[in-house]
């Protein structure tokens, strides 16, 4: 729960100091590819997380990697977050700081847990229904988990609708054990 808590909060602060200067869409390419990079290759999160190297070795190369492809204030952001020691954060602080973009142009995204797969005619239905209750455009992200048995689990920024069958299950179940019999 500390990585969510971190990562709302360095997403915020940056996410209201890009606002401030107006980069929002140049944060959202830059950070978006920093997320990819680091996402997909540990080695830079690995490195600024090593306690054998020095903060000023740490700073030096990020300076250096990150001085000709991120705007400065990004990469000060970086150094915030080695000097903080929250680098290991990294991909959970831009995940976030990227749907607080998405959610300030409207876009929401949204996850859909299934036991099965959805054909195009109830995702279409699901996306037109979330559509409705959250307005903006729904970006769909689809999982498959064969424990929930039927129904579905909605997960959105602050809010999960459970709806599966292994939920109503143990509702079931918890309801017939506070029961008395006499």
């Amino acid at each position: 729960m500390i990585v969510q808590e971190v990562a709302k909060k360095y997403a915020h602060a940056l996410f209201l100091s890009v606002k401030d200067r107006g980069l929002i869409d140049k944060a959202y390419d830059q950070l978006e590819s920093l997320h990819d990079l680091v996402v997909g290759d540990r080695t830079l999160l690995n490195f600024v997380g090593s306690p054998r190297i020095s903060g000023d070795e740490k700073a030096a190369f990020i300076r250096k990697v990150f001085a000709e492809r991120l705007d400065v204030l990004f990469v000060e952001f970086m150094l915030v977050l080695v000097r903080k020691r929250r680098a290991a954060y990294l991909p959970e602080i831009l995940d976030e700081f990227i749907r607080l973009v998405q959610h300030h142009k409207g876009i929401n995204r949204v996850t859909v847990i299934t036991a099965i797969p959805m054909d195009a005619k109830e995702e279409q239905n699901l996306t037109g229904q979330l559509a409705g209750k959250l307005g903006g455009t729904i970006e769909l992200e689809k999982k498959i988990d064969a424990g929930l048995l039927g129904g579905a689990v909605i997960v959105t920024h602050d809010k999960i609708v459970d709806g599966s069958v292994r939920h109503e299950l143990e509702e079931l179940r918890d309801e017939l054990h506070k029961l008395k019999v006499y």
